[in-house]
């Protein structure tokens, strides 16, 4: 069990959206504003960040940007271009911006994702992670380069192999962000323990988990288990255990048709009312209402009609 792939799998709720930006100056587009993840990456020249209510960045060529709150942002040109709102027909597209100055070519990506029950991985990030052109791995940047390309020449196949590398582009980002870090998420997964006791969680969501049996097939005590767990994870096994139970039962309501009784067998419920007043409490909605809300439109036989998530 791949913790990270699964916590993201988890939490994304739509198919990621893409679009590769020429421009010249003066440009500028207008992103954010909706639920989810933005991601920009820098593919060639420069550009400036400009978030609602923050201070400008200056992006280079291999710098990439995720925006998990969705805050409102402009990329432009300068402070004082007068920016457009970014329109797409479909889930992935390229335009073309600008005058006849300085050229920059931008690669984004937005993901819609789960915002009510937040996961620790992603409760931890900052409001913008930039990671700079000289700090990240080669792979990424050769994602980036496969995804220019197939953005460009939109090929036979070109959607779903768009769509894996830019969700392969969200998981990347996430690991060189975690990547040294001396605490947090990355930690609590490199951990022995730890790790160990969110692999049992993750693989096997339905077993009857207690801190007791938790700590003892790890040869630790209850105590000390419970302390290291809360530490890194940032809240208390059990806590975490019903949070990830309600997250793979969301997951399993917007893909698919189980009956609400073989879900709440998935999750670790013998009573389907109990499962029910605990989906509620996290989620605001009994199972079939937010089942009913939510219903995942890459299932959906109306999937290529319906509206992508917008670039966050």
């Amino acid at each position: 069990m791949d913790i990270l792939s699964d916590a993201v799998a988890g939490l994304t709720t739509a198919p990621a959206l893409s679009v590769l930006t020429r421009a010249r100056a003066p440009w500028g587009l207008r992103f954010g504003g909706r639920q989810g993840f933005g991601l920009h990456v820098v593919v060639a020249g420069e550009c400036l960040l400009l978030p609602s209510g923050g201070d400008p960045r200056t992006l280079r060529a291999g710098d990439v940007l995720l925006m998990p709150s969705g805050v409102p942002h402009i990329l432009a040109d300068a402070r004082d271009t007068e920016p457009r709102d970014l329109v797409v027909d479909g889930r992935i597209g390229s335009i073309t911006i600008g005058g006849a100055g300085a050229p920059a070519v931008v690669v984004s990506g937005a993901y819609r994702l789960e915002q009510v029950s937040r996961h620790p991985l992603l409760a931890e990030l900052p409001a913008v992670v930039h990671l700079s052109g000289r700090s990240h791995h080669d792979r990424l940047h050769a994602a980036v380069d496969l995804l220019g390309a197939e953005i460009q020449t939109r090929a036979p196949g070109a959607e779903a192999i768009v769509s894996a590398l830019v969700d392969a582009l969200l998981i990347y980002v996430l690991r060189s962000w975690y990547e040294g870090k001396p605490t947090g998420w990355a930690v609590a997964i490199g951990d022995e323990a730890i790790g160990q006791s969110l692999h049992r969680m993750h693989s096997q969501p339905g077993e009857a988990w207690t801190v007791d049996r938790l700590a003892g097939e790890l040869g630790l005590a209850r105590a000390t288990f419970t302390r290291r767990f809360t530490r890194l994870v940032g809240e208390p096994p059990l806590t975490y255990l019903t949070r990830w139970r309600m997250i793979t039962a969301a997951r399993l309501l917007r893909r698919g048709r189980a009956p609400l009784a073989t879900i709440a067998r998935q999750v670790g419920y013998t009573s389907e009312f109990a499962f029910a007043k605990a989906f509620k409490r996290q989620y605001g909605l009994a199972p079939g209402a937010y089942r009913r809300a939510n219903r995942d439109r890459s299932t959906d036989a109306d999937a290529h009609h319906s509206s992508p998530p917008e670039l966050a």
